[in-house]
């Protein structure tokens, strides 16, 4: 990141956050590696102590200072945060922390105008964002990744991005650089095979033993119950939209399903037996374990216990037709 004398973060990822002020104190120190970092949050300081802290020092000390929770600035501080950034002391770096939305948004519009360079650090909502992170992080390790091996990853450590961040790191250590699907699951096991996704994967291609095993497991390291239902129901959801588009290259569908194409891939080989009556079936059942898990049923354990059971006989009747 460049050294600017006012950088702007916006967004609430506290990585994406820290990275974004780390940087920028980094590229402050490149100019001067003595300079002294003042952090503060906006709300506890006034206008004339904000005017003091960007004012060219009696000894011409360098320095930073990191205003945090910027959207809580008053107007008084908004306006010399604005007027400072049309006009920067030389030797002061300026670095504004706002968490973006509503609040305070004269203060990030001001400082836009004024000409502050802009750091976006706002959470990954989108799958395809935490997919593109994930490569981003493996990439700067000097790794590479596979599609398969990413969406296991993203399956077993979930959008906890610090989380993602060090396992990306981990893997490609711990695999030479190529980190492909067995290094995942080998670097995962005891996790991966605890979440939800892992059950709904052997229910749906009729494993009854593989995923009552699996069930029982993540129940037991504190899996949420509604996280494994919602698995369910995505798995079958999954295999539902793959089956009635019909047959193809993965590449393409995954486009027109919004999907990964590992996501599609696997779908496919998921898919085989089911028909339409099937898999009104597998909906229905997933629909009412859902309802069950948020408190439709007195032992939500035992109603994903027969879901599980009942979902792995279809996907086994269809697979003998």
């Amino acid at each position: 990141m460049e050294d600017a004398p006012v950088r702007l973060v916006v967004g609430d990822e506290g990585l994406l956050v820290e990275r974004a002020v780390t940087a920028s104190v980094a590229a402050a120190r490149r100019r001067d590696p003595d300079l002294e970092v003042r952090t503060l949050r906006t709300s506890e300081i006034t206008a004339g102590l904000l005017a003091e802290l960007v004012s060219p020092s009696l000894f011409a000390e360098a320095r930073v200072v990191v205003l945090e929770a910027a959207q809580d600035a008053n107007a008084e501080v908004t306006t010399v945060l604005v007027d400072y950034a049309k006009a920067p002391t030389e030797g002061v770096s300026l670095v504004v922390v706002h968490a973006g939305g509503a609040k305070g948004k004269a203060l990030v519009d001001g400082l836009k105008k004024a000409g502050a360079a802009v750091t976006e650090a706002a959470k990954l909502q989108k799958y395809d964002q935490r997919v593109e992170f994930v490569r981003t992080e493996v990439r700067l390790a000097g790794g590479s990744i596979t599609g398969e091996a990413l969406g296991l990853l993203l399956d077993a450590v979930g959008s906890d991005l610090r989380e993602l961040a060090s396992a990306s790191s981990q893997l490609v250590s711990d695999s030479a650089g190529q980190v492909d699907a067995e290094a995942v699951r080998r670097f995962h096991r005891g996790r991966a095979e605890v979440t939800g996704f892992a059950v709904a994967e052997r229910a749906v291609t009729g494993d009854r033993a593989g995923a009552l095993e699996a069930l029982r497991w993540a129940l037991d390291t504190g899996v949420a119950h509604v996280l494994v239902a919602d698995a369910l129901a995505d798995a079958v959801r999954t295999i539902a939209r793959v089956s009635a588009a019909g047959r193809g290259d993965p590449y393409r569908m995954a486009s027109e399903l919004k999907m990964p194409p590992w996501k599609v891939k696997k779908a496919q080989g998921q898919a085989r037996g089911w028909d339409g009556p099937g898999l009104t079936r597998a909906m229905s059942l997933v629909a009412d374990v859902n309802a069950d898990v948020k408190g439709a049923a007195a032992d939500p354990s035992y109603a994903l216990e027969r879901a599980t059971v009942e979902l792995a006989a279809l996907a086994g009747h269809a697979r003998r037709r």
